[in-house]
């Protein structure tokens, strides 16, 4: 199933929904993406269907409820062009971890606000996130799959220059208007686990990303064992699972974002995000 966030034109409201045939399936019994996610999916769908040309769409958890947590250098060939970069931004045994603030996430076909005042070094990081399906307290790695609501896609914008500054990823990768994430949720019953998906992205019609899943260092069940281990995972947690080699820092001379630079990102399964830059 795949589920989204959206406002109702005719009369403004937000309403979650999943994408059918012929249109949107409002869901109105619940008042939130999360609160969707808690309470578990519907035993069914309403026969009721909004038509496309009548909806925005949102992100589809548009204000998470706590920071979005990312793994850093989490495929091998981003780990080589990192440090290329800069000698701080390299792996170690351990999966790299940090949290990123996100006031409200960019839907798709919204804008990435490139705050060219405080950066000039503003990157892409195409990304498959992964949500908490229920509080995850000490989770064993063989059932870490129940735990698992759904996929989505996440461009995990950055300004370099301030991440690298700062000897940590959380300011540079926190400004206002650098999540996007979209276009929907994918129910984890969708895919195989660990799934295999293919992740791809492109700037301005220009292949820059392509890779898989399958490449992956740290799997979602590592992550779920690893951080619930001592803390709670709540559900509607956002988990995003690093991105491949091909940003804009691994290129000789690197190829950062500009005013007006459309960036596709792609996931099998889950759809596009495509969002430009301001």
């Amino acid at each position: 199933m795949k589920l989204i966030t959206f406002r109702h034109n005719p009369d403004g409201a937000e309403l979650v929904g999943a994408l059918e045939d012929g249109g949107v399936a409002p869901l109105r019994a619940y008042p939130s993406m999360t609160a969707l996610i808690r309470a578990g999916l519907p035993a069914a769908l309403p026969d009721e269907r909004i038509p496309p040309a009548d909806i925005t769409p949102l992100a589809p958890i548009p204000r998470p409820e706590q920071d979005v947590i990312c793994l850093g250098m989490n495929f091998s060939d981003h780990t080589r062009e990192a440090a290329r970069f800069h000698p701080t931004m390299v792996r170690e045994d351990w999966a790299v971890y940090f949290s990123k603030r996100v006031n409200e996430a960019v839907p798709d076909g919204g804008f990435i606000d490139g705050h060219f005042d405080v950066t000039q070094k503003l990157d892409y990081e195409a990304e498959v996130a992964f949500v908490i399906s229920k509080d995850a307290y000490r989770v064993r790695p063989e059932d870490a799959r129940d735990y698992v609501f759904g996929y989505t896609l996440l461009n995990d914008v950055s300004a370099r220059e301030v991440q690298t500054r700062h000897k940590q990823f959380y300011l540079g990768k926190s400004f206002d208007g650098f999540t996007p994430i979209g276009p929907c949720i994918v129910t984890a019953d969708e895919f195989t686990f660990p799934p295999r998906i293919g992740l791809r992205c492109y700037v301005n019609g220009e292949l820059r990303q392509n890779g898989s899943t399958e490449q992956w260092i740290y799997g979602v069940a590592d992550v779920i064992a690893d951080l619930s281990a001592a803390m709670t995972l709540r559900a509607g947690t956002i988990i995003s699972m690093g991105t491949p080699a091909g940003v804009g820092m691994g290129f000789d001379p690197p190829k950062f974002l500009r005013p007006g630079d459309v960036v596709r990102c792609e996931a099998d399964g889950i759809g596009t995000l495509t969002n430009t830059v301001r």
